[in-house]
């Protein structure tokens, strides 16, 4: 193993973000399971991931434990640990979550920004702009979508509220991908965010509020539709 390879980064981190190993290898994993690179029900070789992510197998198995407490691995004993499966009928209970919570962040957000803040709502919907203009790439806008929705439960100040909604979001996306093939007019889906991302810029709690509830409920029936 070359050590000093490092992990492989998700595209999720943050430039210049200093990690941990424990960190950087639980992010690094999580990425791959919720982009269905190990795929649902797939054996999770921790010496295999040691030596793709150049990590000693105590980070690695620190980050597995934790993916297990976020339903992302299951342990089951004498077996092995293994992938979760994709189960479509729990779309109806993450649902009922985010349908709650995301215009719960989105009106937080719009009322704790920052300047700082703002200047990353603002540096998002020109990617937006850009990104949409190009057409459809599937991976390209599901990861602006995950970035975009990390910003803003960022800006609510509530590192309650945002490591609950990154759970659910993760959970969300994997259905996402499972169907990504079969998704038509994921530029449009993306593109509603340009809407938020000027609400939450003006400081706007309601509207922000609003947008995020519709634009979950759109997420549940485009993937429905294709179910």
């Amino acid at each position: 193993m070359n050590s000093e390879a490092g992990p492989s980064a998700s595209v999720l981190d943050r430039p210049g973000e200093p990690l941990s190993m424990a960190e950087a290898a639980y992010r690094a994993i999580q990425d791959r399971l919720i982009r269905l690179d190990i795929r649902p029900g797939a054996p999770i070789n921790e010496e295999e991931l040691c030596q793709r992510l150049g990590l000693s197998r105590t980070p690695v198995r620190e980050a597995v434990k934790r993916l297990e407490h976020e339903r992302l691995v299951v342990v089951y004993p004498r077996r092995g640990t293994f992938a979760t499966e994709i189960n479509v009928t729990d779309l109806t209970y993450i649902l009922e979550i985010r349908e709650v919570l995301e215009p719960a962040a989105a009106a937080s957000a719009a009322r704790h920004s920052t300047a700082a803040d703002r200047a990353a709502f603002r540096a998002l919907a020109g990617e937006l702009a850009a990104e949409t203009a190009l057409g459809e790439r599937p991976d390209e806008l599901m990861t602006l979508d995950m970035r975009i929705h990390r910003t803003v439960y960022a800006a609510t100040r509530n590192p309650y509220l945002e490591d609950t909604l990154i759970r659910y979001g993760n959970l969300a996306t994997r259905i996402w991908c499972l169907f990504l093939d079969r998704l038509e007019g994921m530029a449009a889906h993306v593109n509603e965010h340009a809407e938020l991302l000027a609400a939450l810029t003006d400081g706007e709690a309601g509207r922000a509020a609003e947008i995020a509830r519709r634009h979950v409920i759109e997420f549940d029936k485009a993937i429905r539709a294709v179910i």
